[in-house]
Parts: C-alpha cells; structure tokens; sequence
C-alpha cells in the first residue's frame, strides 16, 4: 500500500493517476475529503491532517510505502508524518524536496527543505529524495495581475531557470515509488529548457494569442508580490526576496537529464504545459 500525501495536488493528484495506471494499490491522505472528489474511484482516502499527529494513526496502517509532500515553511508536518510512518514499519518514503537545498550557506527558501531531509536521511526509514527546480505551475501566479491589466511582474530579469511541469516530477515519484535500485538517490530533476521569465511570457503570449506585458519589479514588496499577491509571512517574504536575488544572477540556469533517465520519456517543454493549460487563463483574463 502506497499513501500519498498533498494527493489533491499539482503533483499529488498527477502522481495517483500515474500510480492507478501502474496496478498499485494507494491511500490519499486528505485534510479536506471535499476535495477528493477528483481523485480515481480505485483510490482509498484517509481523512488526516499532517499537523495533528493522532490522527495519522489509521492512514498509516498496512502502509509500507509512502511519498511525504508538506507545504509551507515548517517542518512539523514532516515529523509527524516521518513518527506515524516508522511506528508503522513503513519500508520506503519518497520525500519531495528542492532544488534550493543548493548553496553554501543554503539559502532561506532551501533551509525548510534542508531541515526535512535531515529528518528523512536520520529518520531509518529507506528513502529517496526528489530535488525539483521551480515549477511550470507557478505560471498560475500571473493570473492576478493578468486579470487587472494583462501584465505580468519580472523580479529575475537575465536569471535563467529550467522550469519542470509537475506531471513530469509526479512519473518519477511514480517510478521511484514502485520499481528498485532508488533507495539511499537524491535526484535533481529539471525540465528541457533553461528559460527567462521574458521567455517563458513570450511563449504563454504565442500560445494563448494574446499579448502581454512585462514589467520590471522594482521593489522588495513587488518581488513578494509578484510570488504571492496578498502578501507572505515576513520570514518567508525575506526567502523570496533572496531566492529572487540568487535567480537573477543565474544567467545559465541548471539542466539535468534525470528525468529522461528515469521515466525514458523527454520532459515537457513550457509550450507543452501552456498549451495544456491554456484554458485556466483563458477563463481568467
């Protein structure tokens, strides 16, 4: 048995349907079993929350497999999982880290994920470590300001970033989560493309037949804005300045082939994604 934590996500819901096309049997952990109703009839839920360990008791038994996702900037949403997992003699966990885990001294917006796996390498539990780049999705960020005056916020400038789509990161879950020989890995996993922000604006203009605008950020509070429109926690504000700052600077941008060699399948390019996606924007602006 396989649980899946965030399964009602970008890369959750993607990673259960890949696994139900693989013959496995899965649980998903849901905080709100109002958004499950998505997932496939052939998967279990399990009504949990991450931050309240008692009740993670039930969703762990008979689990021997487990891929850990936790959102936000703390870490005890992993401890609990991590605790709930070994008094279940849980046999492997897959961990969804990040690239930002790079860097000496790692960086703020690397330092929550840093401290997770820490907690998955010290934990005995067998594990994997998946290091995404930044995500195609994160697209969905520009709708804000997309629907106000059809622009998008630049805080990178010359950084280039070799986005990943979150489908891709769910197949190497996937092949992680159900095939051999990736106990004890670490894998960074990036998409085809090393883009701009410019570029990657461009390309969602071509695909949607529409033009927009870029404009240069100009401000800290810009830079956090262009990332979270309603503002972000101060500590995490100050991760996201920096890790902007680091962004911009990387005029080469990181590519592996990992994906490739994981899943034998090329990983999607932005257009792909765009044109995917298209009718969330679409419908939006």
């Amino acid at each position: 048995m396989i649980l899946v934590t965030g399964a009602t996500g970008n890369i959750g819901s993607s990673l259960v349907r890949e696994l139900v096309r693989r013959g496995a049997r899965i649980r998903a952990l849901v905080r709100d079993p109002g958004r499950a109703g998505d997932l496939p009839d052939e998967v279990e839920r399990h009504h949990g929350d991450l931050e309240d360990e008692a009740t993670l008791v039930s969703s762990f038994r008979d689990v021997d497999r487990m891929f850990l996702l936790t959102p936000g900037i703390g870490t005890s949403m992993a401890r609990n999982a991590l605790r709930a997992a070994a008094r279940a003699r849980v046999q492997h966990v897959v961990l969804l880290s990040s690239t930002n885990v790079f860097g000496d001294p790692v960086p703020a917006m690397g330092r929550w994920h840093h401290e997770r796996e820490e907690m998955v390498t010290q934990s005995g539990i067998p594990w994997t470590i998946l290091r995404p780049s930044g995500f195609m999705s994160n697209a969905l960020e520009w709708l804000p300001t997309l629907a106000d005056g059809g622009y998008v916020l630049d805080a990178t400038g010359p950084g280039r970033h070799a986005v990943i789509d979150p489908a891709d990161i769910a197949t190497v879950a996937a092949v992680t989560l159900t095939e051999p020989g990736h106990v004890g890995a670490a894998y960074t996993l990036t998409g085809p493309e090393s883009l701009t922000a410019s570029d990657q604006v461009h390309t969602l203009s071509d695909v949607l037949g529409r033009d927009i605008a870029l404009r240069t950020v100009n401000t800290a509070d810009e830079a956090v804005r262009s990332r979270f429109p309603q503002g972000a926690p101060a500590p995490l504000a100050a991760a996201i300045v920096e890790a902007w700052s680091l962004m911009r600077a990387d005029t080469v941008g990181e590519r592996t082939n990992t994906v490739e060699d994981l899943t034998g399948s090329v990983p999607h390019t932005f257009r792909m994604w765009c044109q995917q996606h298209a009718d969330a924007f679409v419908g939006s602006w």
